[in-house]
């Protein structure tokens, strides 16, 4: 992926553990014509999760690929299959989709740079899970969601984009996590389509380089996240 603008579409790979909603939106974008890529493949560590029936629907070939035995990571062999069938379909970019799980150096390694999560917060406040009640127990007014890369520290990776989203006193997490989810099908699509026009080149030395800008000036990090 360079800086020039692309016609051959960006080859995605989606990684998730459940409903697929945001793998949704991606596929929403692309056969909309707003997004030049393809989604080449999803994977998913839950066998009967929807994402894959919803990746079917349309055509997108869809895995089961058991994370076993880890509970809350991707490594080891189970991270060797899943770079291996990234790998089989082409996968440019790697897109976590509400993959419940961390992934690790080898997946990182294979594909530096271009594995981009969607977290429900405005990251650096409230990384880790259920980021909408840890905003809900806070009191804060606004939360939202951040699109960002992924590095080996969890969601603390360079930020491609972020959407706030106000938070009401008649809020339940429930209430709450719907209206953020909302945000994050914007968000998502929008910042894959940048990449795919080469907006954000992530073969750079920073991803959102622009008019001399860059994402990681003054947080210590370099462009792949990692602390200088």
């Amino acid at each position: 992926m360079t800086g020039n603008n692309r016609m051959k579409p960006l080859a995605i790979g989606v990684l998730g553990s459940g409903n697929g909603t945001n793998c949704q939106a991606i596929i929403n974008a692309i056969e909309a014509g707003t997004l030049n890529a393809k989604i080449v493949c999803v994977l998913s560590d839950v066998e009967d999760a929807f994402i894959l029936e919803r990746a079917r629907k349309h055509g997108v070939p869809a895995e089961f690929i058991s994370g076993e035995p880890f509970r809350t990571k991707l490594d080891g062999a189970a991270e060797q299959k899943y770079v291996k069938a990234l790998r089989r379909y082409g996968a440019e970019l790697v897109v976590l989709a509400g993959f419940m799980r961390v992934v690790k150096k080898r997946l990182l390694k294979s594909f530096p740079g271009k594995v981009v999560n969607v977290h429900p917060a405005l990251l650096p406040s409230f990384p880790g899970l259920e980021a909408w009640k840890q905003a809900l127990d806070k009191g804060v007014k606004i939360t939202g969601c951040t699109v960002h890369i992924v590095n080996e520290d969890v969601d603390s990776g360079p930020i491609l984009a972020q959407k706030a989203v106000p938070v009401f006193d008649s809020d339940t997490p429930k209430s709450l996590h719907a209206r953020i989810q909302q945000q994050e099908h914007v968000a998502l699509p929008e910042v894959l389509t940048s990449i795919a026009l080469g907006v954000y080149d992530l073969d750079a030395p920073c991803p959102t380089m622009f008019q001399d800008h860059c994402c990681c000036a003054g947080t210590g990090r370099n462009a792949k996240g990692k602390k200088k």
